[in-house]
């Protein structure tokens, strides 16, 4: 089915081709092409492959039949042959990585679309991809939206779109599965059997039941398509092909185009006074409505002249005596030279939409509009897994609740051409925030065109890639509450850098987040920290790095390093011979903080390497570690058989203080225990005492004291086997002892 393709030609008979020569042969083809008649034009087409009239031109145009017939294995081994030679257009280019993504070639795809772009850098499907290269995996990371199901009643034939009626529980859809009329006509574009309207009853599982063709009246010799209710039921807006007293009337190039058509519905659901809408056109299409919950506007698909390319969305005012204000077209922040259509606006304002043109997962995908302020439209987000796939999803339509509705596909594990697929919505669609900024040079400020930034999330993976534009400007999309780090490196004499940007706590009226970065050049010499696990020694990503002087206390170098591990600033003030002396701070989200002391005399020009120096290492935290043990705290000493605390062990608990503080919350047991030396109860008595002190020392200056209490264990768990209870007597060293006597810091909860 390709109504989803929205203009189509309707030619009504089949013709032998076998009289014809290679030539005569060639030009019916061609004049197939033209008018649209796919199906008949690719067995043309195929005779003539390897034939005298074979040509680069002629696979391309068989490859084209097939893309539009939605054969993508052989749209693409037609394209391949094609599309290095010179007579490759740039819309062979882009249908040839159209057709490799839906047939599951990503990574080709991706190559094919770069050089679309490189040929025709105004197109806005290039720019779509190119400033978001990393599409996929943002598409992954914004989460599921919906929960999806195949409904029971889709046919071996085209099944598509299913429109809710203003009340009750009819839906309306459109399939090719019956024919209504016993002619002989079809469909030229794929040879198969015209759409009409059905009507059916929707289930409490969405289930479509007790079907039926509507009115023979409404039910045309050619296409019915997609349609809405008016809010009050009164009036239905539906599609249709070009027809005059049941006759099909074409445009100048022998197109059947389609158009609007206005019914009146009676308490019976029965439609009577079928008009056209006034801004149809025989020479354009006009087609797939929707209306707002007001009733004061429609939203619609056209290619009538002005716009981008392809199918367009546009809107207009409906007065209230029923006549139309100036058609608007929603502008290229929507549109694009693809096929932008089958608009749906949800009651809560959300508008959805069919596109090949946006970069999505292949073919057409879902969009949606979130809705702003006065009734304009913010976002632009792709509706994400299960609802589009690699092939073609379209005619989204929701439910009256917001939640539950409609769409259809002809994704693979389906029952025919296309299918139509109930959901429910599991997660809402956020207006999300935008970062953007400008990238320069630090020190004369000069634009940084065609430079790559990454976004980093608060655990180091790149999750968006973007390209700077002539202007040095670039865009990512931010999700509310997360902390995020946008980087650049590897930009050829400059040294990397990045810039924190949260979106926690933010003002809620703030739409867009200041992100210039700029680049420092490479004055041949530099300050390098490469920061790694302690455990894993892998490079560690995400990490704050702070470099102070210690004699002036300015900050030499500080931001978050990016996914390599690393950080670098140019010592533009220094020189060989000068002596530096820095206080290094180190500081990750779920790792201990490090503060370390770095004095070093230059001796040669380039980089100084800070970690072959220092440990930079970081050390994570999880439950079950004995904190002392990672902070190198000393023995907590208490007086003999005392438990106030002491100062030099408040010295130490302080230490502790620290960390459950940076990290609130920590769950810690204190646990105490003493050597064998003295009576069992004395030293559980004791060591509990002792336990409960330093565990209340720590309570006094945390937040949510609960975090931490003291146990005491006596001598029930020796680290070392030294019983000396009773007649027997110890051998053990003072050493071995005091590996006994310990307090422990044991982590519980992170």
């Amino acid at each position: 089915m390709k109504m989803k393709t929205i203009f189509f030609a309707a030619l009504l008979s089949l013709v032998s081709f076998s009289a014809l020569s290679q030539t005569g042969k060639l030009k019916k083809a061609d004049a197939y092409f033209e008018k649209l008649s796919y199906a008949y034009a690719v067995e043309l087409y195929s005779e003539l492959i390897g034939s005298e009239v074979d040509s680069p031109k002629l696979k391309s145009k068989l490859a084209q039949c097939y893309y539009n017939l939605g054969d993508m294995k052989n749209a693409e081994v037609y394209f391949a042959q094609m599309i290095n030679q010179t007579d490759a257009t740039r819309e062979d280019v882009f249908l040839y990585a159209q057709a490799l993504k839906q047939n599951g070639k990503y990574v080709e795809s991706d190559q094919w679309m770069s050089k679309f772009h490189a040929s025709a850098s105004a197109d806005l499907r290039g720019q779509s991809f190119i400033n978001n290269t990393s599409y996929v995996t943002a598409i992954e990371r914004q989460g599921v939206h919906f929960t999806i199901k195949n409904l029971l009643n889709n046919s071996p034939f085209a099944d598509f779109g299913a429109y809710p009626a203003a009340f009750g529980s009819d839906i309306f859809f459109v399939s090719s599965r019956k024919k209504r009329i016993a002619v002989q006509n079809e469909w030229s574009w794929n040879s198969r059997r015209f759409l009409d309207l059905f009507r059916a009853q929707a289930g409490t599982d969405q289930e479509l039941m007790n079907e039926k063709l509507i009115s023979k009246k409404v039910n045309s010799r050619f296409h019915e398509g997609p349609l809405c209710f008016t809010p009050d039921g009164k009036s239905v807006y539906f599609t249709r092909n070009n027809i005059s007293k049941g006759k099909s009337k074409r445009d100048q190039k022998g197109i059947q185009n389609l158009k609007l058509f206005k019914a009146d519905v009676d308490g019976l659901g029965n439609w009577s006074n079928i008009q056209e809408l006034p801004f149809n056109s025989r020479e354009y299409s006009v087609g797939h409505p929707t209306i707002t919950s007001d009733g004061k506007f429609m939203y619609f698909a056209s290619n009538m002249p002005g716009g981008f390319g392809g199918a367009d969305l546009y809107n207009v005012e409906i007065y209230a005596d029923g006549t139309f204000g100036a058609v608007k077209n929603l502008g290229k922040s929507v549109n694009t030279e693809g096929q932008d259509m089958f608009p749906w606006i949800s009651n809560d304002g959300h508008l959805f939409f069919s596109s090949n043109g946006h970069i999505g997962l292949g073919g057409l995908d879902i969009f949606v509009l979130l809705p702003a302020k006065n009734g304009a439209f913010g976002k632009l987000m792709n509706a994400g897994l299960p609802v589009n796939s690699q092939n073609d999803d379209f005619a989204f339509s929701m439910n009256r609740d917001n939640q539950t509705g409609y769409f259809s596909s002809n994704r693979e594990g389906g029952k025919g051409d296309d299918d139509i697929y109930s959901y429910a919505l599991v997660k809402p669609f956020l207006q999300q925030l935008i970062v953007s900024g400008v990238i320069r040079d630090e020190t004369n400020g000069e634009i940084l065109a065609g430079i790559t930034v990454q976004l980093f999330d608060q655990n180091g993976k790149v999750i968006a890639t973007a390209l700077t534009d002539k202007d040095g400007n670039y865009s990512f999309d931010l999700e509310p509450g997360n902390d995020y780090t946008v980087g650049v490196s590897n930009v050829l004499g400059y040294f990397n850098n990045s810039k924190n940007i949260s979106t926690k706590d933010i003002d809620p009226s703030l739409e867009t987040i200041s992100g210039d970065v700029s680049l420092e050049k490479d004055p041949g010499l530099s300050l390098y920290c490469l920061v790694t696990d302690k455990s894993s020694g892998n490079p560690l990503s995400g990490v704050s790095i702070k470099v102070i002087d210690a004699s002036t206390k300015s900050t030499v170098m500080q931001g978050a390093n990016l996914e390599s591990g690393d950080l670098k600033k140019g010592l533009v003030d220094h020189k060989i011979g000068d002596k530096l002396s820095y206080t290094v701070q180190l500081s990750k989200e779920g790792y201990l903080e490090k503060t370390l002391s770095f004095n070093y005399s230059i001796t040669q020009p380039g980089q100084i390497n800070l970690h072959e120096i220092l440990d930079v290492s970081m050390t994570k935290l999880d439950v079950g570690q004995d904190l002392a043990k990672l902070i190198d705290i000393k023995p907590i000493l208490f007086d003999l058989n005392k438990f106030n605390i002491r100062k030099d062990a408040s010295v130490e608990l302080e230490k502790i203080i620290k960390v459950m503080n940076q990290y609130p919350a920590m769950v810690i047991e204190l646990g105490s225990h003493t050597d064998c030396r003295g009576s069992i109860a004395s030293n559980t008595t004791l060591s509990d005492k002792r336990a409960k002190a330093s565990a209340d020392y720590i309570k006094a200056r945390i937040s949510n004291p609960e975090r931490i209490y003291g146990k005491g264990y006596g001598e029930s768990k020796l680290k070392v086997d030294c019983p000396c209870e009773g007649a027997v007597k110890s051998t053990c060293s003072e050493d071995e002892h005091q590996k006994n006597r310990r307090t422990e810091f044991i982590i519980l909860k992170m």
